[in-house]
């Protein structure tokens, strides 16, 4: 009796060993569990994330984003309104007025190229800063938070209780 033939390579074996593979592919893993090859890999004993959660197609890409941190993708509209947004705690990490009068003219200088510039994007409503206004609002959240005191409340505001002393 003639055996079946593999069309491809004319061994009989062949066929046979498609037939078996998933064994060899298990007792591939089984040796690789008993070296101990799968011990302390990354994320080892933690729960899966975004289990459960609904399907987006751009999954990927938002986690190359968040991982590679990348920045500078917003049109220039909303990339000056999350920058004027950030702008006083930037401010507020500068040591120097100089360093401070730099930042607010660099911010004031974007502004300005971004009106000026075809739109792309919403319209722009972010609008340049005064410089000697920040500088003396920089002064004086700087003075502020190094006598470590606040402002005294005055009489026209009230007091506020907190909900857990009620």
């Amino acid at each position: 009796m003639e055996r079946t033939r593999d069309a491809r390579t004319g061994d009989p074996a062949a066929r046979a060993r498609m037939r078996e593979q998933h064994t060899w592919v298990d007792l591939q893993v089984r040796r690789a569990m008993e070296r101990g090859d799968f011990d302390d890999l990354p994320g080892a004993g933690k729960p899966l994330g975004d289990l459960g959660a609904d399907h987006d197609p751009d999954w990927w890409l938002k986690q190359l984003i968040e991982r590679e941190k990348v920045t500078g993708v917003l049109p220039p509209a909303l990339q000056l309104r999350k920058d004027d947004a950030e702008l006083d705690a930037l401010l507020d990490g500068l040591a120097s007025e100089r360093d401070v009068r730099r930042e607010i003219e660099d911010f004031n200088a974007r502004v300005m190229r971004a009106r000026y510039t075809p739109v792309d994007g919403p319209p722009l409503v972010t609008q340049p800063r005064d410089v000697d206004a920040e500088v003396a609002r920089w002064r004086e959240r700087r003075s502020t938070r190094h006598t470590g005191h606040q402002a005294p409340e005055t009489a026209d505001q009230p007091r506020r209780r907190r909900w857990f002393r009620r």
